[in-house]
């Protein structure tokens, strides 16, 4: 089958599809990723076919939404849709058997698919649908109870629905797609989600067909070797910890790089610190500041990760086996940080607003000297990393076609 992937954010919402990719290519599927033009690169070097979406002016200024109020974000949304719905609906239109369509993207995709008769399949990298078993991951950790919860979900998903909105009525009007057709294809549509049931078990009050499948590890890049300084460096001292926030930019990143460098000192730790979009750069003598660097690679060598608790992110450490300090910023990041500290793998989470060098270093020191981090953060190492998450999917195109 011809098969298009369309998802939009960052690095992190985009690196799962290239293994999920890579593995439906090897099943004999042609496979074409629709992203933000930033992840062309990432998409190729992954031998997959990219063709670029024109989701948001933040994207093409380089920028994310970090810092942006609720209410700055949802207008920028409201004003990109209708040109992403175009252009995700020529995409589909030029020779495409099957939509796979993340669920930052799913309002749209539902209705390209509806108005061009395609089968679609979400595969949704965090859990949309309203369960009473936890709070909405877009609106943070906070449980508001069963009730509260569902309610709360309900919520959050009408804001979505509201950002989406020019773009969904634009579509509608361009594809001819009716209001009970788009009803149909909501009610029982299958999606797919790329975590593990070890970590975010499948709500028992979930309709059929939401299943939770295990992760979908990125492809990693062909021919890649690790900088020299990079491997003299860990090969000079005990394993470093990680410090990164991956596409997250800081409103003032000389002052984040010395929070951190303060940190690592009173920790009495060496570190490795990714520069990412925040654009960190901290120097000493135990200290080194990298770019891009493959995670599967890196973090088994480390002691302990600090990062953004992106669902990508999150997803690496599980599967390197190394306990995690998350420091959460915006939308899910939260919900993922809470489950790391539930699952027994971090001790805390410092939310990015509270942060300080003194809370990080205690973090920092718990999550390498207590054993029980360590220890737990192997034994799920060994479960998510034994699941075929990417199996799962390649099994439901089947039943698609």
């Amino acid at each position: 089958m011809r098969l298009l992937i369309a998802t939009a954010g960052s690095r992190g919402d985009v690196a799962p599809y290239t293994g999920l990719g890579a593995r439906l290519h090897a099943a004999g599927h042609t496979v074409v990723v629709a992203a933000d033009a930033r992840s062309a690169e990432l998409v190729r070097h992954s031998g997959l076919t990219f063709h670029p979406l024109p989701l948001d002016r933040l994207a093409a200024e380089g920028r994310t939404g970090a810092g942006l109020s609720p209410a700055a974000q949802l207008r920028l949304a409201r004003e990109w849709a209708p040109r992403a719905a175009d252009a995700l609906a020529e995409v589909c239109a030029a020779g495409t058997d099957a939509l796979l369509v993340s669920g930052s993207l799913a309002p749209l995709g539902l209705v390209a698919a509806a108005g061009l008769r395609l089968p679609a399949l979400g595969v949704f990298l965090q859990p949309l649908a309203p369960t009473r078993e936890f709070p909405p991951v877009l609106l943070g950790a906070r449980s508001w109870g069963p009730y509260g919860n569902r309610a709360a979900a309900r919520g959050a998903q009408a804001l979505l629905a509201l950002a989406f909105a020019p773009g969904v009525r634009h579509l509608r009007r361009q594809l001819g797609v009716s209001g009970a057709a788009l009803g149909r294809r909501r009610a029982d549509w299958p999606v797919l989600h790329g975590f593990s049931p070890t970590v975010v078990p499948r709500p028992l009050d979930w309709r059929r067909g939401l299943e939770v499948a295990g992760y979908w590890w990125p492809a990693e890049p062909p021919g890649w070797t690790p900088p020299g300084r990079l491997t003299d460096f860990l090969q000079a001292g005990p394993p470093p910890v990680f410090v990164g926030f991956g596409s997250m930019a800081a409103t003032d990143p000389e002052r984040l790089g010395d929070l951190v460098a303060r940190a690592l000192r009173l920790a009495r730790v060496r570190g490795v610190v990714q520069a990412g979009w925040a654009g960190l750069s901290v120097a000493g003598d135990d200290v080194l500041t990298v770019g891009e660097v493959p995670h599967s690679w890196l973090f088994p060598r480390t002691a302990a990760v600090v990062h953004h608790a992106g669902a990508g992110t999150t997803a690496a450490g599980l599967r390197a086996g190394v306990p995690a300090v998350p420091v959460p910023m915006m939308l899910d990041q939260s919900f993922w940080a809470s489950r790391l500290t539930a699952l027994g793998v971090s001790p805390a989470l410092l939310p990015f607003r509270h942060l300080s060098a003194e809370r990080l270093a205690d973090a920092v020191r718990a999550a390498v000297h207590d054993p029980r981090h360590r220890h737990r953060a192997r034994q799920l190492a060994a479960l998510v990393t034994t699941e075929d998450g990417a199996g799962h999917v390649v099994r439901a195109v089947e039943r698609l076609g």
